[in-house]
């Protein structure tokens, strides 16, 4: 596309300082609410309607989709969206569009809460996932428009991710508590309106510098177009999702299949191509294609930097968030087996969880200005673990708001440091030349393996039980600690061509 599109993006269509903060707190806050909605609280509902724990296992591969955002993100750059890009531009019309399928998808997952047909429900969750991240690829792309020096990046990814936060908190706790009085239905059309409030925000700013037409016929045509990409997302997805079903069927699997076998050969696959590759790229030119090709070329210097020593990394990053993962798929329908209701439950992750997690990424980001990052690093996975052990400990505790609020508290704690001392140690690994592409590479892997073995959870409770699961899930957390003394000790290759 033309690069006037993207200056006219670029430009001030909103004035630095509070305005963008506030955008982007909406912004953060309508990318957040509806990734609880198709995860741990779509667990929740599942869990009420009686669905067994090896389908709500199944369910935890939606949230697969953010990791594969890569191959899609591009059509953002080359594409407008009809009506709204000639108005209020390319991002933003990405943006809108994007709300428009959240909207939609939410509604529709709220006229389908009783889930009968449980193919439905996936193929709703799907779209509002594919949506969800859409947006926050679309708001990405601005953000670093509107923003291009660090100095101004600053206040508003802090925003962003303070909206982020504060939606864990309206979907994980409010949600709940509305579900629990007025049923689920009312609970995804209240979140469906909340995660809209920035459109009006958007329709209502000043169109970009060359923009030709009305307002008002602008966002008709974008509207009317909207809802063609639409239809045309939702049909090609229920088409996969048909195939899908159809293969897994065909290869025997059902709700009673134990699936973990198949999920573990599935995550050791990159392991395999990775290593069967690198004494090619160890000893690759610096003017052989894949090293200079702007496509695959970030990954590469990966592993022509790391060498076999990359396998060590990307081993440790996949365990050191395992439990994490593990523990938000059957945490909350374990809590709910015990008897408490949507209300505590709600409570729970409401100020509790909140506070919690915050204060453990501030303690997080305190420690890695002052310990060694090996330490800082051991004590994330350690607290880490403790959180998930945490609900072993819950599980024979009689049921009261004090322990639920104690273990709830240990896991976001936990989870918090180790949050934060992951990213400083994922940003280092990074080549200065490619950072964008190779922490979205480092840290979508670090997710991958986790939530492929999540879909298997429900398979594996049902072999090892509650607490087996999640001392299981505390263990390799803390198994990502024997790594440590070898990735400690790398240093990566200095560059043998500048001009790559």
């Amino acid at each position: 596309m033309a690069d006037a599109a993207l200056i006219g993006d670029a430009a001030p269509a909103i004035r630095p300082g509070l305005g963008r903060m506030a955008l982007y707190v909406l912004l953060g806050f309508s990318a957040g609410l509806p990734f609880y909605m198709f995860s741990t609280v779509l667990a929740l509902r599942l869990t009420e309607h009686g669905v067994g724990l090896v389908v709500i296992g199944f369910f935890a591969w939606v949230t697969l989709l953010p990791t594969f955002k890569f191959l899609w993100a591009p059509l953002l750059d080359r594409f407008d969206v009809p009506g709204f890009a000639r108005f209020w531009g390319k991002r933003r019309g990405w943006i809108m569009l994007s709300q428009l399928g959240i909207f939609t998808s939410m509604v529709a997952m709220a006229f389908t809460a009783a889930d009968q047909y449980l193919a439905v429900t996936a193929l709703f969750a799907v779209l509002l996932a594919f949506w969800t991240t859409t947006l926050e690829v679309a708001a990405d792309a601005w953000r670093i428009e509107l923003a291009p020096t660090q100095d101004e990046q600053g206040p508003i990814v802090a925003a962003n991710l303070w909206g982020y936060r504060t939606a864990m908190v309206a979907a994980g706790s409010g949600a709940l508590l509305v579900a629990d009085r007025a049923g689920w239905d009312n609970a995804y059309f209240l979140i469906a309106a909340a995660a809209f409030l920035p459109f009006p925000l958007l329709v209502a700013m000043r169109p970009e510098e060359k923009s030709g037409g009305g307002r008002w016929v602008a966002l008709a045509t974008g509207i009317a177009a909207s809802f063609v990409v639409l239809l045309i997302v939702a049909v090609l997805t229920a088409a996969v999702g048909w195939v899908v079903l159809d293969l897994a069927a065909g290869a025997g699997i059902s709700s009673k299949t134990n699936v973990t076998p198949v999920v573990l050969g599935t995550c050791l696959l990159p392991f395999i191509i990775m290593a069967a590759a690198l004494p090619k790229i160890r000893s690759a030119p610096p003017t052989v294609w894949y090293r200079q090709s702007a496509a695959i070329g970030p990954y590469v210097d990966i592993f022509w930097r790391y060498s076999f020593g990359a396998l060590a990394i990307l081993a440790f990053v996949s365990l050191y968030r395992m439990g994490d993962v593990l523990a938000l798929t059957l945490s909350k329908p374990m809590v709910k087996s015990l008897g408490y209701t949507l209300t505590q439950i709600g409570f729970a992750d409401g100020a509790v969880a909140l506070l919690s997690s915050m204060a453990g990424v501030a303690l997080g980001g305190w420690l890695t200005t002052r310990w060694p990052q090996a330490w800082t690093l051991t004590l994330g996975a350690v607290l880490a673990a403790f959180g998930n052990f945490g609900f072993i400990w819950l599980a024979h505790q009689a049921p009261g708001n004090t322990a639920l609020y104690i273990a709830t508290a240990a896991d976001q704690f936990g989870n918090g440091i180790a949050g934060a001392v992951f990213v400083v140690y994922l940003s280092m690994l990074v080549n200065p030349r490619y950072p964008g592409a190779q922490y979205a590479f480092l840290s979508g892997f670090a997710f991958l393996l986790p939530r492929l073995l999540a879909g298997a959870s429900g398979s594996m409770q049902g072999v090892i039980g509650y607490d087996g699961f999640f001392l299981l899930s505390g263990v390799l957390s803390l198994a990502a600690i024997l790594f440590l003394p070898i990735i400690g000790r790398m240093k990566p290759r200095a560059p043998d061509d500048e001009t790559i």
